[in-house]
């Protein structure tokens, strides 16, 4: 048994609790919980999927915490925490963007991911234009990554921008500014095969996105 396997009961019991109290003293009461529970297996999940990584894409990868406080200067929400666990692992393509994996702990949801939040103006260009004149091959992909569990984030535009064909038939690909796919992952059994597994099953999409970035 591996020193993160029990992340995800303890990260939804913290998590839990957290949504209750909210406030900087509780915080500072059970910071030593979250550091011991949730932070040290999160850091040792990171070193320990890098390499897996690395050999899945054939690229460098970089591991990252998200913090658990919540910037608040622009949000009519004040409490300070995030009641959700997310890291994320950057593969350095040394192109014109970057694309990631994902794992994620909410109150809700267990789950992996790939993709980009939002493309880089050049390369949504370029996405665009792969959608349309590669429509069969994008589709494919995509179609295959859903098969396997993986769910797309719905597209960013309500509409297709132009000069392509509102009736296109990858219209969906077109109004996406950002491509991200998310798989869940099993609350019990061993954490790091299930997330190998998943970050197997949506590679393509990453492969793809990556090729875009690479034109």
């Amino acid at each position: 048994m591996s020193e993160f396997d029990n992340l995800i009961g303890d990260a939804r019991s913290f998590l839990s609790a957290l949504a209750q109290n909210n406030t900087r003293d509780w915080w500072q009461e059970n910071k030593a919980t979250y550091d011991a529970k949730l932070k040290a297996p999160s850091l040792a999940l990171l070193d320990a999927m890098a390499p897996k990584i690395a050999a899945l894409s054939d690229l460098e990868v970089t591991g990252k915490l998200f913090r658990p406080h919540r910037d608040v200067r622009f949000s009519k929400d004040k409490t300070p925490y995030n009641t959700h666990l997310h890291m994320m692992w950057t593969l350095a393509t040394g192109a014109r963007q970057d694309m990631v994996f994902f794992f994620g702990v909410g109150l809700d949801y267990v789950s992996a991911g790939a993709g980009t939040m939002g493309f880089e103006k050049d390369v949504l260009s370029d996405w665009r234009k792969f959608v349309d004149l590669d429509t069969d091959r994008m589709m494919a992909i995509v179609a295959d990554v859903e098969a396997k569990g993986g769910r797309l984030r719905e597209p960013a535009l309500k509409r297709v921008p132009s000069p392509y064909d509102k009736d296109h038939r990858a219209e969906r690909l077109l109004r996406m500014k950002g491509v991200v796919a998310s798989k869940e992952i099993s609350e019990t059994g061993p954490l790091e095969p299930a997330l190998l597994s998943a970050f197997e099953d949506l590679w393509p999409l990453n492969a793809l996105l990556i090729s875009v970035a690479e034109a």
